[in-house]
């Protein structure tokens, strides 16, 4: 029998970030020491409460299915969440649980998409949205930033990019790859272009929201005039390190939660019943129960920029959130070094993971081909060790 995979799973491009991070897996079954600085996954345990929380649930026979979108207790300490942290306010109605945050952004796409309709992913971005917006027919359009500006885009480059068929505007902040983070008056003057469009939705991913460190986060939706017209997207992976659990959330205008609870009643169904029950400790709990990593990925965004600023030809910025760097490299590009040509940042991060033992992640798959992301979500050791070898093959 012939092999007839859909155009649709041909056509698209796999995760560059889970295929470094499976390149790397590879290499250290074969012996090889490799230092993976490729995915960007906390390397804490969870807090102990939120795994009290989920062994009582599993005492407490939560073992059945759970509701399309989410325990009715789960999407009360979302809401709560959402007025606490961010002067937003959700009923329960515009409330859905996914299972992870991709899940959340896939449903947004194919609840709001059309074929041709266009969504504008200010680049870099991160590395599924571009994806994700072709599995639901849409039109990704790329606005490329550079360092200059702290990867962040302009008001006017988001007026150059609006065309009648623009629907949506996809970011993320603190942004997935480059650390940037929005302030109130960029998001403020991005709000007055998107004004004079009311028909185009904007999706907010806001999963690092925590790891932030210049204070004050700022949700766009809480802007004036922004907020029937936005979808915000959340989770529990990155803030309180519970990346394998599963569980993000949408706050949405109304037609939009209940679009995607539609979808997903015939794709997954509800969430995991256990990490839902775990989710709402996590989530009630003060901030001041995860301030330990958020000051651990502060000390280590310092470390692994003092470092990397004694390698020639690295040009950095200084990332305010997240837990990732994204040096613009392509002062290598055209140079050999032991016997490689460089002539891309794909060509460089494999040239890292060849000679230095170190996984990155190259910078065109999210959608800038002049940078690498380094994720520092590793033990200082590590990440000295790291640098060091990057150091040696250089």
């Amino acid at each position: 029998m012939s092999n007839h995979l859909s155009d649709r799973i041909k056509n698209m491009s796999t995760s560059a970030t889970l295929a470094m991070a499976a390149k790397a897996r590879e290499l250290r079954s074969e012996g090889k020491d490799i230092i993976g600085l490729s995915l960007g996954e906390p390397d804490f345990n969870i807090p102990d409460f939120i795994k009290e929380a989920a062994k009582q649930a599993i005492d407490e026979n939560y073992s059945a299915y759970t509701p399309v979108d989410g325990y009715a207790e789960l999407k009360k300490s979302i809401s709560g969440k959402f007025k606490r942290d961010n002067g937003l306010d959700y009923g329960l109605n515009q409330i859905v649980v996914s299972t992870g945050a991709k899940q959340s952004l896939f449903n947004v796409a194919m609840v709001c998409l059309n074929p041709g309709d266009e969504v504008i992913l200010p680049a870099p971005y991160w590395v599924s949205y571009s994806d994700i917006v072709k599995l639901a027919d849409g039109v990704p359009v790329e606005v490329p930033t550079g360092i200059e500006t702290d990867f962040k885009m302009t008001p006017q480059q988001l007026e150059a990019a609006i065309t009648p068929k623009t629907r949506m505007l996809w970011f993320s902040s603190p942004c997935n790859p480059s650390g940037s983070v929005y302030g109130k008056e960029e998001l403020e003057a991005l709000a007055a272009v998107l004004k004079k469009y009311p028909d185009i939705y904007v999706v907010s991913d806001e999963i690092y929201e925590h790891i932030n460190f210049v204070g004050g986060h700022v949700s766009i939706a809480a802007i004036d005039g922004m907020y029937d017209r936005t979808i915000t997207v959340n989770g529990v992976s990155k803030a309180f390190a519970m990346t394998g659990w599963r569980i993000g959330y949408i706050g949405a205008p109304e037609w939009i939660a209940k679009g995607c609870t539609k979808l997903q009643g015939q794709v997954t169904s509800g969430a995991n019943s256990i990490a839902q029950r775990a989710v709402i400790a996590a989530l009630d709990a003060p901030l001041s129960k995860i301030q330990f990593m958020i000051d651990e990925f502060h000390k280590r965004r310092d470390l692994v920029l003092d470092l990397l600023g004694e390698i020639e030809g690295f040009k950095l910025n200084v990332p305010e959130g997240a837990f990732y760097v994204f040096p613009d490299i392509s002062s290598f590009f055209g140079k050999t070094l032991k016997g490689t040509t460089i002539n891309s940042a794909e060509d460089f991060a494999l040239y890292l993971l060849e000679h230095a033992n170190v996984a990155t992640v190259t910078g065109e798959a999210f959608g800038n081909p002049n940078c690498i992301r380094i994720s520092y979500a590793a033990s200082e050791k590590e990440l000295r060790d790291a640098i060091a070898q990057i150091k040696a093959v250089l």
